[in-house]
């Protein structure tokens, strides 16, 4: 059997179980990333209304680098959803990791989206 469905169905139960605890509001949206196994994305999302504020990722030509799926990668993308968010007038957001660890190139966008100056 291949090991990646069982990983991919805890997931996505882990993911099921976050988003129904958290919602992105107006005061504050909800950061929520995705990771491939080559690039990370963010978005920031008002949940109410539907409507993505501020979206930032590895494919994005502002986010330039060598390797795109690192923790180095992780952190360039966070201060770029940081930069856009702020533009976009957030400083609050509530963060939503889709059901992955807390760590690695998910832990390197939380940390910089932080440093950014983003509160979650």
């Amino acid at each position: 059997m291949n090991k990646n469905v069982g990983k991919d169905v805890r997931r996505s139960r882990r993911r099921v179980g976050i988003r129904k605890r958290i919602a992105g509001t107006a005061e504050r949206p909800r950061l929520a990333i995705y990771k491939s196994l080559n690039h990370i994305y963010a978005q920031v999302i008002n949940d109410l209304e539907g409507v993505t504020l501020a979206a930032a990722s590895t494919v994005d030509k502002g986010v330039a680098l060598d390797k795109t799926g690192n923790a180095a990668a992780g952190a360039a993308v966070g201060e770029a959803i940081a930069k856009k968010a702020k533009a976009a007038g957030i400083t609050q957001v509530v963060f939503d990791r889709s059901g992955f660890k807390y760590h690695g190139r998910v832990k390197a966008l939380g940390d910089a989206a932080r440093k950014g100056g983003l509160e979650f």
